[in-house]
């Protein structure tokens, strides 16, 4: 089974002499395609696949911006692979040159996307309709047969309340950009996918954090808001969790494994509240502001209206009254089972979860 700590990145020989050697993986010789590769998710793909023997060739859109690049970089330095990783340069809003730089390669891993919920509304669905529609053309285009897509469970939805969601449920609400592009994307995906006849595997994972990011997403930027205490009472938001690398892993073994076909759910910490986040906070770190009391729902309407006030004075809105009807129509109760059964997960833990993620703001010195 899978080993999270660090797969074969490192395998330590002893010699005669007693000393300690490390050997980088070996290659299968076979490269695969990401997108994305500076966001979140996408560079720690990149360093699982390395890790794992593959090549990779990764896009960005700008390749001297070293804040989209170097972390990527890094990766293949610290496996000792840097032979194996090309990066390329590629907006996924311009359909040129997608199928060349794809060619030879023998599969496509599309994760860009833009994940916000403050940015403009029609860029973040033109962005993944558009995205969705170049990249599977060119795949078609370039013969790839199988293809591994990142959607999310805001495609999923969460509704109905009180029952596990699977991977047949499908998002109904139209609450805000993201679930638009999110839920619009993937259905355009499979759509693709029929009429060019591709494999396609796709991925929803539920938030994810971890540390490993250059950017704050929306899923890990408020830690430092609930460990200095700028949060007296938390919401009680439906949230279901899912490490970063598991994210990753759930990629590759999406594409290794032939009987892995349709959605797959990662949300292996499921029926959770963000007072349930912060709970967990204070516990791992006792000396932190973290709230351990939640805000009831009675009174959501003035957490609304706070937010309103943030956004007169030019600060990112996250609670608009849309949004919140949005959070509390459904749960977060969702099903990992399939991923577990077919993709063989082992999944990290809540508490490790949470942890590497403060510890990745407290090495920027944004928390104490």
């Amino acid at each position: 089974m899978i080993n999270h700590k660090h797969s074969i990145l490192t395998t330590i020989i002893e010699t005669k002499t007693g000393e300690l050697m490390s050997t980088k993986p070996k290659s299968n010789g076979k490269t695969i395609f990401v997108t994305g590769v500076n966001g979140h998710i996408g560079n720690q793909i990149v360093r699982d696949l390395l890790e794992n023997g593959y090549n990779v060739k990764g896009s960005v859109r700008d390749l001297k911006d070293e804040s989209k690049t170097a972390h990527v970089i890094q990766h293949a330095k610290d496996v000792g692979v840097e032979d194996r990783l090309e990066l390329v340069e590629g907006d996924i809003l311009d359909a040129d040159n997608w199928a060349e730089m794809i060619t030879g390669c023998d599969s496509l891993f599309h994760t860009a996307t833009i994940y916000s919920n403050t940015k403009d509304g029609q860029l973040i669905i033109d962005t993944a309709l558009l995205g969705t529609t170049h990249l599977l053309t060119a795949a078609r285009d370039a013969g790839i047969k199988r293809v591994v897509y990142t959607s999310s469970v805001a495609a999923v939805g969460n509704t109905p309340k009180g029952r596990a969601k699977t991977e047949d449920d499908w998002q109904t609400e139209r609450s805000s950009p993201y679930i638009i592009a999110k839920t619009d994307s993937e259905r355009k995906a499979w759509e693709l996918a029929e009429e060019f006849d591709i494999d396609l595997r796709v991925i929803n994972p539920s938030a994810v954090i971890g540390g490993g990011f250059v950017n704050p997403t929306p899923s890990v930027d408020f830690f430092p808001d609930i460990v200095n205490g700028n949060v007296p009472m938390a919401p009680k938001i439906p949230l279901s969790i899912v490490h970063v690398r598991d994210v990753a892993i759930a990629h590759r073994r999406a594409y290794e494994v032939d009987e892995a076909a349709g959605r797959f759910i990662l949300a292996p910490h499921n029926n959770l509240t963000l007072v349930d986040v912060c709970r967990t906070v204070k516990r791992l770190y006792p000396d932190s502001k973290a709230p351990k009391r939640g805000i009831p729902r009675s009174m959501m309407s003035l957490v609304v209206l706070f937010d309103w006030f943030n956004g007169l004075r030019g600060k990112k809105r996250y609670m608009t009254r849309k949004t919140v009807k949005g959070f509390f129509r459904g749960d977060s109760n969702m099903s990992s089972q399939k991923a577990t059964d077919v993709l063989g997960m082992k999944w990290i833990s809540l508490e490790d979860s949470i942890k590497e993620t403060v510890d990745e703001f407290k090495s920027r010195s944004l928390v104490p």
